[in-house]
């Protein structure tokens, strides 16, 4: 989620360059992805935040902010599940030419959810994140292959969503059949008891902590593989939002740290200012 603070120069004075992009597969995408969380209430911050999401985004205003990114040069959108895919068919009938990019997961009560997925245009589908790490840990990483190679059977670019740089490790050491990584900048999910190993304490709450350290790590392990890579929460779920210099300087850090061929996915929530633009004239300052 971008700042609600102007940039800068207070407007995006290159608005009318191209936006930097990047190869994805057959398609090329641009170096800055909107991401789906705010749109679909998800802020990571807080319950009053999710609230504030949920009322903001209606159908319509979802639509708007798809229509300004792309008249920014934010060429491709990244969500997941139904509500997002349903999103996504409006805006492509009503002319929008964003193209998507999916997260999706093994769930019995959308069993067809790779091919709803392809079927509503996703040039790419990733295993999702949470589910990939959850199996990881419970050393069931390998069970993930079977929906990856439904997703390569489908005919789309095969993904893998983690915020676990051992992960990405795990899966360039065995030769995994995948194309692209959605990796998450903070390792944010650690339990309790490995929060007390690394710290010497427990901070709260638990399942949101988020470490200075997180985004070198795993900014070194996506320039060892030749994969493209999709760097997320790169502004920490909205907790370097206070003010103008610390995003510049978090999308300074993150473009000066992943690969040329990498690109990053930006929740926005434009209530108070235009964080299309805002976030447009970042990554063409660090990221051409």
């Amino acid at each position: 989620m971008a700042a609600a603070v102007q940039t800068d120069s207070g407007e995006d004075e290159q608005q009318g360059k191209e936006l930097p992009q990047v190869p994805f597969g057959p398609h090329s995408v641009s170096r800055l992805i909107v991401g789906g969380n705010p749109i679909t209430a998800g802020s990571h911050l807080s319950k009053l935040l999710d609230l504030h999401m949920h009322e903001y985004f209606t159908p319509d205003r979802v639509m708007g902010l798809l229509r300004h990114c792309e008249e920014k040069g934010i060429n491709t959108w990244q969500s997941s599940g139904p509500v997002a895919l349903d999103y996504y068919r409006r805006y492509r009938a009503e002319g929008g030419t964003i193209q998507y990019i999916a997260l999706e997961r093994d769930d019995p009560k959308r069993p067809d959810a790779i091919r709803q997925a392809v079927a509503a245009g996703a040039i790419g589908i990733a295993h999702h994140g949470e589910v990939t790490d959850s199996s990881f840990k419970a050393g069931k990483i390998d069970e993930i292959r079977d929906f990856l190679k439904r997703v390569r059977d489908a005919g789309v670019q095969v993904g893998l969503s983690t915020h676990m740089p051992a992960v990405i490790e795990y899966v360039e050491e065995n030769g995994w059949d995948v194309d692209f990584y959605m990796a998450c900048v903070y390792e944010r999910h650690r339990t309790e008891a490995e929060l007390k190993q690394l710290l010497g304490y427990v901070p709260i709450p638990v399942r949101e902590v988020y470490l200075a350290e997180d985004p070198p790590r795993m900014c070194k392990v996506l320039r060892q593989t030749d994969k493209t890579c999709l760097a997320f929460k790169i502004l920490a779920a909205g907790r370097l939002c206070r003010d103008p210099k610390t995003v510049a300087q978090a999308f300074a850090s993150t473009f000066g740290d992943i690969k040329p061929t990498d690109a990053v996915i930006v929740g926005m929530y434009p209530r108070f200012t235009d964080q299309a633009a805002e976030n447009a004239a970042l990554t063409r300052k660090y990221g051409a």
